[in-house]
């Protein structure tokens, strides 16, 4: 039987959509690194450098794990409903998906051919994903569930990041060539580098934005029919504290 507690699907209208672009995205951009071919490489290897194509498959497969598995993790109703089967994506999403895609993150960062702004956004990303995934765990296992809900919801962002920064790029570009002759002094190379310097800077930023403003919305008191809002405080003094009882 469901819980009571558990959130019907229709409640979290999101979880089908995300679900949707996350199996768009990762149908369109995984099969080609399953060969294990380079010449199908959306990105070109820096010459010489022949580690970096393995490197680019192992992360492109540990992050597919990652955003599979935290489609999983923020579905309110299979958290609420299947709480051995969140620990055990919640495991495979750290071990298996997050935090091995960001380590090797950091190598294919450092060796992009797209420009420095890249390059720092891609570095800065990486330590950001590993960083609020490990603070997330420690807050598991200290079972303080709460804070662990919102570090890993940052860290789902991150995961998810990749799909809004494709999406930005194309339209920054699309924006972005009509000034070519101006901005760009006919410069077509320096046109793109600044549009896909766009996207692995905003993407993340705009989903690690969002993800804690619905946290913080879902945490904010909600006023009853004819009843004051009491602040934060004062719900706190009305309840006995667990060294009182």
């Amino acid at each position: 039987m469901t819980s009571s507690t558990a959130p019907r699907w229709w409640r979290r209208p999101w979880i089908v959509p995300l679900m949707l672009v996350a199996g768009i995205f990762l149908v369109f951009s995984v099969p080609p690194y399953l060969t294990f071919d380079p010449a199908r490489s959306r990105l070109e290897p820096p010459p010489g450098n022949d580690l970096y194509y393995p490197m680019l498959v192992a992360h492109v497969l540990f992050g597919t794990v990652a955003m599979v598995t935290a489609c999983f993790q923020v579905w309110p109703a299979f958290r609420a409903k299947y709480r051995r089967g969140h620990r055990i994506t919640g495991r495979i999403y750290v071990f298996a998906g997050a935090l091995p895609a960001g380590v090797v993150g950091l190598y294919i960062g450092w060796h992009t051919a797209v420009g420095p702004s890249v390059r720092v956004a891609n570095l800065v990303g990486s330590v950001l994903w590993i960083a609020v995934t490990v603070i997330g765990l420690h807050m598991a296992r200290r079972r303080r569930f709460a804070d662990h809900r919102r570090w890993m919801s940052r860290s789902f962002a991150l995961a998810m990041s990749i799909v809004l920064s494709r999406v930005i790029n194309i339209v920054a570009t699309i924006a972005l060539t009509p000034q070519i002759d101006t901005t760009f002094g006919g410069s077509e190379v320096l046109m793109k580098y600044s549009a896909l310097g766009i996207g692995p800077w905003l993407g993340p930023l705009l989903l690690l934005v969002l993800a804690d403003f619905v946290l913080d919305r879902r945490k904010a008191p909600k006023k009853r029919a004819g009843e004051p809002l009491t602040s934060p405080g004062s719900r706190k003094q009305s309840h006995p504290t667990a060294a009182s009882r």
